[in-house]
């Protein structure tokens, strides 16, 4: 990235967005590096990030294509790409799919979900159409029956599927529950979620001639994230350079980190976006540096921006609001997400504090609390019916039994206790 290209993109941003001409309302006329921008707030961007009267757009809406975003709270988020933004991003990526193992004339299964205005099929069909190497595309999608999936997928020999983890959990367990066999398959390209040991043992038993990677670090709203790095670690990632700057920063300080194995929040800069500028932007997950190769990171999980819940995201938000709505009485005085594992499923629990003394009965609270979650979430409950998550469920401390950073003494708002590899 060159001082010229970022500077420019700051001038641009300034000039023709009302949100980033009041960010940066404060700095000189001329800045060009990074480190003299503020970090965007997600709820602030967000806010101003409206259907109307938007105040992040830098021109009108009158050529893009129009995505919902991983966006999690009750009113849509909405994330915007012109052409030419989008032929960037898909090139991009499907340039980063030569790292994964594609090799020319693979049969692709793109079993992500489409419709309801999501990027994730159309992102991974037309990064496979831009990929460097030629490839025969089989858009399946995620929302078709397993019954239908496991035939199509026996009869066009695929030998490269693309999916969440979730969904080719899914369709594990359904072949080998109906003993179908895949033997062509070779390679297992996730993402969107993390990709857990128990998932791991599945997957070989219904492929047992696959290797399990990651398909890439990218989202609708923060954009390009990292292309991976072929090794034993399918976490480690590395920028999409010169498409998008990573940056890991401290999570007091927010200074950037720059030595290995040090965690820190990402947030990102995509240099090709204009239409809605994306500027030092939390991607919402935490990385650490790994050392061994020129930008290369680890992923380890979700920052407390947001979490993912096997296909479900949330933001602390959420809970926060879940809660405000429910708690008429203020009984409760502290909120702290906490993602467990276990049984071979992701569980998201309500770590609710109250003040001492208070002996009113918690159980109609619980319950209005997750009615609440639920209702701006709906996902969650349609996961929980589907088998993919445990329920939501409510554990009640006082407010010294909240996790805070011994550093900063400030209360951490996602603990995310699910064992990682």
């Amino acid at each position: 990235m060159s001082a010229q290209q970022l500077s420019d993109l700051i001038r641009f941003a300034r000039h023709n967005s009302p949100f980033y001409q009041e960010l940066y309302a404060s700095l000189p006329p001329h800045v060009d590096r990074l480190t003299d921008l503020p970090v965007v707030d997600q709820r602030e961007f967000w806010a101003a990030n409206a259907l109307h009267d938007n105040r992040v757009l830098t021109g009108p809406l009158s050529e893009a294509t129009v995505y919902k975003t991983g966006g999690t709270t009750g009113a849509p988020k909405f994330s915007v790409y012109t052409r030419d933004e989008w032929r960037t991003f898909v090139t991009a990526f499907g340039q980063g799919l030569v790292d994964t193992g594609l090799r020319p004339g693979h049969r692709v299964a793109d079993l992500f979900y489409a419709g309801e205005l999501y990027a994730s099929f159309l992102f991974v069909l037309d990064s496979l159409a831009h990929a460097p190497v030629d490839n025969v595309r089989l858009p399946i999608g995620g929302a078709a029956p397993l019954e239908s999936t496991l035939p199509t997928l026996r009869d066009l020999a695929a030998q490269v599927l693309t999916g969440t983890p979730t969904t080719l959990c899914r369709l594990a367990e359904q072949a080998v529950a109906s003993g179908v066999r895949l033997d062509s398959v070779e390679l297992l390209l996730f993402g969107g979620e993390a990709l857990f040991d128990d998932q791991r043992r599945l997957l070989a038993t219904a492929f047992p001639g696959a290797e399990a990677r990651s398909v890439g670090y990218a989202s609708v709203d923060a954009g390009l994230l990292g292309r991976p790095v072929p090794g034993a670690d399918a976490r480690v990632h590395r920028a999409f350079t010169p498409h998008s700057v990573v940056e890991i920063l401290d999570d007091c300080t927010d200074e950037p980190v720059t030595e290995p194995g040090r965690p820190g929040r990402v947030v990102v800069t995509s240099l090709f976006r204009r239409l809605m500028p994306v500027i030092r932007y939390p991607a919402g997950d935490r990385a650490e540096w790994t050392g061994t190769g020129p930008g290369h990171f680890r992923i380890l999980g979700r920052a407390e921006e947001g979490v993912r819940v096997g296909p479900v995201s949330l933001y602390t938000q959420d809970a926060q609001d879940a809660v405000a709505a429910a708690d008429t009485a203020g009984q409760v005085v502290g909120v702290q997400l906490v993602v467990r594992r276990w049984e071979g499923r992701d569980g998201l629990v309500l770590r609710l504090a109250t003040a001492p003394g208070d002996g009113t009965s918690r159980e109609p609270l619980a319950k209005a609390v997750i009615a609440e979650l639920e209702s701006v979430r709906p996902l969650y409950p349609d996961s929980v019916r589907a088998g993919f998550v445990h329920p939501l469920s409510v554990e009640w401390v006082r407010h010294r039994d909240l996790a805070v950073n011994p550093r900063s003494g400030k209360l951490v708002r996602v603990l995310d206790e699910r064992p990682t590899a």
